[in-house]
Formats: structure tokens, sequence, C-alpha cells
């Protein structure tokens, strides 16, 4: 039997590898090896779907419920260097959410080598790229388009930061340029012109004042919010701008589809003669309802389910047809950051829940 100390010195080990291998965004071949690397002899399938993406799973002729545990391996750039201590390891990365797939490793390594007759559970495990860009380059959504076994998954599991508390849904994530046009002229003449920054100043307001939107869900609230995050025009000071162009995130709740929120996004602002130019638009998550394996996991958690308010790939998981919620190590708050790090304890608690749901029984006991 393994001790406590020799499980978090694995894990902690096993993270810090994974922060040490740099992967952006776009550059994930090499991380994506080691992981093939580091699973061993479990099954591949889908690799004719993208090279993005691996996914490890035994095929069983049984009628066991199949959960799948999920997550990206790509980085935003830049960020803090690896460091470690006994209790934390820091670095770009190490939070979201490299202690989430040390995890998936580990489990598929002891779970993997193990014999698989007498678990309740089937288990597969999907590692994917490009997360951090916008939707429309998502590795996964082809891939889980493409790979029928995905069909069988009664459960995704996907382990962005959550500090081990179970959430469900996600929020949409649409985001838009809004184009006003003018016509140029010069300042001390404004009236042989027409000034596209004062009608991006008319035309914002209704976003400006837009009140945060709480949608009940199950019991969960989703607070549906949006901004303008970003204001370009102007090619000097004397001269009134021909064109404006206003950054808008909108976060919409699960209650909407992604076509009702950009006829919502141009309600906003439809007066204003406003050219609506749509970046990208990932879907809201759906909450799983029913769903026993969820129950499960409420119950080994110890906490009840929260609502995400953030876009994760729980979404894209929903768009083929699964179930899926997010659990996994590591403040969410600290994603992105310069301070990014993931407290080791946390990675064992992590290991210890999903340990516990998928065999029945507790990490000290051998499947």
């Amino acid at each position: 039997m393994q001790t406590d100390t020799a499980l978090a010195e694995r894990l902690a080990e096993r993270t810090a590898g994974l922060v040490a291998i740099p992967s952006v965004s776009g550059s994930e071949a090499a991380i994506l090896d080691h992981i093939d690397r580091e699973i061993g002899a479990l099954p591949r399938h889908g690799d004719e779907a993208d090279p993005g993406v691996r996914f490890y799973a035994h095929e069983s002729p049984g009628d066991r419920p199949f959960v799948v545990l999920a997550g990206h391996v790509d980085t935003v750039p830049g960020g803090p260097p690896l460091t470690r201590t006994a209790d934390e390891v820091s670095g770009r990365g190490s939070a979201d959410m490299k202690a989430g797939l040390a995890v998936m490793v580990e489990l598929a390594r002891v779970l993997g080598s193990a014999g698989r007759d007498d678990l309740p559970v089937d288990v597969g495990y999907c590692f994917f790229g490009r997360e951090e860009l916008p939707f429309a380059e998502s590795a996964l959504l082809p891939f889980l388009r493409a790979t029928p076994l995905i069909e069988r998954a009664a459960l995704a599991i996907v382990l962005e930061p959550t500090g081990n508390a179970l959430e469900v849904g996600c929020l949409g994530n649409l985001n838009a340029d809004l184009v006003f046009s003018g016509r140029s002229a010069h300042s001390a003449r404004p009236w042989h012109g027409e000034n596209a920054i004062h009608a991006a100043i008319h035309g914002l307001r209704e976003i400006a004042s837009t009140q945060p939107r709480d949608v009940e869900i199950d019991g969960l609230v989703y607070r549906e919010v949006v901004n303008v995050t970003s204001i370009a025009g102007g090619t000097a000071r004397n001269v009134l701008p021909a064109e404006a162009r206003a950054g808008v995130n909108y976060r919409y709740a699960p209650d909407r589809s992604p076509g009702e929120a950009e006829e919502q996004l141009r309600r906003w602002v439809i007066s204003a003669g406003v050219r609506v130019e749509v970046i990208g638009n990932a879907p809201a998550g759906a909450v799983p309802e029913g769903n026993e394996l969820v129950e499960r996991l409420r119950s080994e958690a110890g906490s009840e389910p929260r609502p995400k308010q953030a876009w994760t790939p729980v979404a894209e998981f929903g768009l083929v047809g699964v179930d899926a919620v997010n659990f996994g190590p590591g403040d969410p708050a600290l994603a992105h950051t310069d301070d990014e790090r993931v407290r080791v304890g946390d990675v064992v608690g992590c290991y210890d829940v999903l340990y516990r749901l998928l065999t029945g029984r507790s990490p000290g006991e051998s499947p």
C-alpha cells in the first residue's frame, strides 16, 4: 500500500514535469509526446481526427458506465518560471491546468495497469490542445465529432481548476467587434464630416448601462454580463475619425443559444447603424440533469455543485450529447496570472476524490 507521502511526491513531480514543458497554444507536440510516453500501454483512439488530441481508453464489451477525464495541455504565453517547494508547484500552467493533467496521467497509470474487471466504470483519458485559442480553433470539438467511442460516455469530467469544487454548466462566450462608420473632415469644420467616435459613444450607451442578468437553472444562479473591452479609432487630433471599433465580450447564460446571444447583442446596438463582426462564439454548457455519476461525484467531493461563471470545454462535450462537469485542483483566480501556482495538497485531494469515484475504493486500497 502506498503512503500518502509517496503519492504526494509523485503527483508533485508529475505536475512540475509538465510545467517544465512549454506548451503555448499551437505548440503542444512536445507535451503530448511526453504524455504519450507516460501513459504507457493504454490503447489510443481517433489518431486520424486531430494531431492535437490524445485519447486513451480500453474498449469494453460490458455495460459499465464510461467516464472520460479530459484536460487541455496548452497554456497562455509568458508567466513565471517553474519553481517547486514542498507544498506548492509554481509556473505557467501549474493551476490551469497541468496539475489536473498530472492527476489524469497518474490515474491512467494506476487504473490502466490494474485488472479492470472489478471496476464499476470504464475510464477514458482525453488530452487536447488549442483550448486557450478562439473557439473556432478548438482541437477538441472536431475530435469529439469524429470519434465514435465518445458516444458511449456517460459523463466527462474536465479537470479545469475549481479548487476541487464541483462546477456544472458554463457561460457562453461571445466576442465581437462593433464597427462604427463616419466620414473624415477637418476638426475645425466638423459639419463636413461624421464623427465615428461620437457614433460609438452613442451606440455603446445601452451596453454600458446594462446590468448583470441573473439566471437560475436547477437552483444555480448564472450571472450574464456584457462589457466593452477595447476601443480604437482616429488618425490625428485635428481629423474627425471615419471609423471607430469597439471590442465587446458577452458572457451569456445557459438559457441562451449562440444565435440568441448574437441577436441580443445586435438589439443593444441596432439603432446606431453599426456593423457587428462576430470574432468567436463559444456556446454555453448545459447543466446535467438526473445523472447518477454527477451525484456520486458530488458525494465524493463533499460539496454542493456551483455554477461555472466562465466558459470551459464542458460546452463542447454537451454539443456531442455528453454530460460534462468541471472538477479539478488549483485556484481558478490564479490562472493566467504572474503568481500562478497550485498546492500539492489540492492535487492529492483531487486524485483521492476521482480514485474513489472510479474504483469505489479509497486510494489506500489497490483496485
